[in-house]
């Protein structure tokens, strides 16, 4: 399996502006077929940072959603607004087990 997790500090009102284009990126995303999780979330405490986690299948999975039609309109978008700061890391891992 394949995860993505990471933060993206945007500029003030960057999310206001691309909340539509987030929303669609997200729904486009978990339609693809491979994509196991799909999501961002905003922080609590800084509304300019966003979550962003992913989980695919494989590599083929997250490799066809790069190269997807709603991720290049997402970039598109992006490039428009960019981040301030971005983290973004990859990992290779297993399904992992549940807490508690």
């Amino acid at each position: 399996m394949i995860q993505i997790n990471g933060t993206l500090k945007l500029a003030p009102d960057t999310l206001t502006k691309g909340r539509e284009a987030i929303v669609a990126m997200v729904r486009a995303s978990r339609a693809e077929d491979g994509c196991l999780e799909y999501g961002f979330a905003q922080d609590l405490t800084d509304p300019d940072v966003l979550y962003l986690v992913e989980r695919w299948r494989d590599r083929a999975a997250l490799d066809a959603h790069s190269a997807s039609p709603h991720m290049a309109e997402f970039m598109r978008t992006m490039a428009a607004n960019p981040a301030m700061e971005r983290d973004l890391r990859i990992f290779e891992t297993d399904d992992g087990l549940p807490l508690g």
